[in-house]
């Protein structure tokens, strides 16, 4: 995917949920999940280093589990070498997996807010970011 077409989907998207909002009010147990997945290799190195950013900003090798919060599951297994795998929770009641077979897979699941449920599976050099957000 080219940087403005990148660019003009994250802005439909946000213009959508702007005008949503107003017509359908939040109710408990709600929630919203954007996955990513680059679409050209320039778009791949870009969010890799993204990732690898944050991962060396919290000290993570090849994966990490954060969880702050209350009730939250979480797991992540690796099978090969050169992943990288992030699952990080903020708020309480999350469950969220990653499993990653093969080479070379870069993932980020982030949840936050309380009660969203995510599960990544990649196989051989993928790279993506998931973000879910609940109430």
């Amino acid at each position: 995917m080219t940087r403005n077409r990148f660019t003009a989907l994250a802005a439909a998207a946000a213009i959508a949920t702007g005008t949503l909002a107003p017509l359908a009010p939040a109710h408990a147990g709600g929630s919203v999940s954007i996955s990513i997945a680059p679409g050209s290799a320039d778009a791949e190195h870009a969010m890799r280093a993204g990732l690898g950013l944050f991962a060396i900003a919290n000290g993570i090798k090849n994966g990490s589990i954060t969880q702050n919060g209350i009730g939250n599951a979480a797991g992540l297994i690796q099978n090969g070498a050169g992943n990288l795998g992030i699952v990080h929770q903020e708020g309480d009641g999350h469950e969220g997996t990653l499993t990653q077979n093969g080479n070379g897979n870069a993932h980020g699941l982030f949840q936050f807010g309380k009660g969203t449920t995510g599960h990544v599976s990649q196989s051989g050099g993928q790279t993506g970011a998931t973000f879910q957000f609940g109430w």
